[in-house]
C-alpha cells in the first residue's frame, strides 16, 4: 500500500550538518537560527500545497552525544549508540518542528507537524559492521585525531577540506518500521518529521523482539527507502553544495544541472563521488528512481525554489 502519488509530495532530506555549520560550535541557539533558515525554504513549498516528509542527518548530533556519554561514564549511565540516535532524533526534531510552527505562521499557514520517532531494519550480518565507514562527530586536527584513536580505539578518516572525523558502522537500511504509520499521518494533512540521522538501526529476531546496533544508517540511504515506500514524487537532498559536481576537487569541476540514472552510475562507477561525501547521496537517488521515483533534486537549502523550479541545482531523472 502506498499513498497517492502526486506531483506535490517530496521527501526532504537535509543534512546533519545544515544545522551545524562550518565554523559552529554546534550549540543550541546556533542549530535553532540553522533550522529557522531551512524551515523558511521548505514552508514556502507547503504555502504552493506539497505534501512533505522531513528527514535529517545527526552526524555531528549523534557523535557529540555519544562523547558526551564517554566522557560522564563514571558518573552516570552510557548511552549505546542506538539510544544516542534516538536521543539526537528528538533533539533535532524539536528544533525542526519548533522552527518549521513558527516560519509556517509567519505566512499565516498553521499546517500541524509530528516527529516521528523511527527505527530502521538492518540485517545482523550486513558487512559495513566489519568496516566502518560512516563519519559521525565533530571534526579533529591530525594530533586530535591521533589522541581519539588512541585514547578510545576510535576509527578515523580524513576529510580533505576540514580535517578528521570518525566513522562507524554504517549497515544498509532494509525496512522502515514506522513506514505505515508516516503515511497515515501524511494522509490527514500533516507535515511529517522521520528517520531522523537514517533512523534507529535494528535487527529483528523471531517473536518481534528487536535489538539496538552499534551503527548509523545513512539518512540518504534511508530516506530513499521510505520515499519510494511512501510513493512520493520527488526525493530531494540538501546538502552544503548547489548541485553534484564532476572533477570536484580539480581545476575541471563542472556542475551537473540534469542527468539520468545510467549517467550517474557511469559517473559514480568512475570514482567522481566520494564515499564518505557525494557517493551515498547519488547511490540513494539512483535507488529512489529505480524503485519508481520520478526525480531526485540534490542542492542546497538556499537555492531549494529555484531547483524545484527548475533554475538551479542537480536534477536526476530516470
Amino acid at each position: 500500500m502506498t499513498m497517492t502519488t502526486t506531483p506535490k509530495s517530496a521527501v526532504i532530506a537535509i543534512g546533519g550538518n545544515s544545522l551545524i555549520r562550518a565554523g559552529e560550535r554546534g550549540t543550541i541557539e546556533e542549530q535553532l537560527r540553522n533550522a529557522h533558515a531551512t524551515a523558511r525554504a521548505i514552508v514556502r513549498l507547503v504555502e504552493r500545497g506539497w505534501k512533505i516528509v522531513i528527514t535529517h542527518g545527526n552526524g555531528p548530533q549523534v557523535g557529540a552525544a555519544l562523547l558526551r556519554s564517554e566522557r560522564a561514564a563514571a558518573e552516570v549511565y552510557t548511552h549505546p549508540l542506538d539510544v544516542c540516535v534516538a536521543t539526537t532524533q528528538c533533539e533535532i526534531g524539536y528544533l525542526l518542528q519548533r522552527a518549521m510552527e513558527y516560519e509556517l505562521r509567519q505566512i499565516g499557514l498553521f499546517t500541524p507537524i509530528m516527529t516521528v520517532l523511527t527505527q530502521v531494519r538492518v540485517h545482523e550480518n550486513d558487512p559495513a559492521f566489519q568496516n566502518p565507514t560512516k563519519p559521525i562527530g565533530p571534526f579533529y586536527s591530525k594530533l586530535e585525531a591521533e589522541e581519539k584513536q588512541r585514547r578510545f580505539g576510535w576509527n578515523m578518516v580524513e576529510d580533505p577540506s576540514r580535517g578528521y572525523r570518525r566513522v562507524v558502522p554504517s549497515p544498509e537500511p532494509v525496512e522502515v518500521f514506522e513506514e505505515d504509520i508516516i503515511r497515515k499521518i501524511l494522509g490527514l494533512g500533516m507535515i511529517v518529521i522521520a528517520v531522523g540521522g537514517g533512523g534507529i538501526p535494528v535487527i529483528e529476531h523471531p517473536g518481534y523482539k528487536v535489538e539496538g546496533m552499534e551503527a548509523v544508517i545513512d539518512k540518504d540511504r534511508a530516506s530513499a527507502l521510505l520515499a519510494a515506500g511512501l510513493g512520493v514524487d520527488r526525493f530531494i537532498i540538501s546538502t552544503d553544495a548547489d548541485q553534484v559536481y564532476l572533477d570536484f576537487t580539480k581545476p575541471t569541476k563542472r556542475g551537473i544541472p540534469k542527468a539520468t540514472v545510467s549517467e550517474m552510475a557511469a559517473y559514480l562507477k568512475e570514482g567522481q563521488f566520494p564515499p564518505g561525501s557525494m557517493g551515498p547521496k547519488v547511490e540513494s537517488a539512483i535507488q529512489f528512481l529505480q524503485k519508481g521515483g520520478k526525480e531526485v533534486v540534490i542542492t542546497s537549502f538556499e537555492h531549494l525554489l529555484d531547483a524545484i523550479d527548475g533554475k538551479m541545482g542537480t536534477h536526476i531523472v530516470p
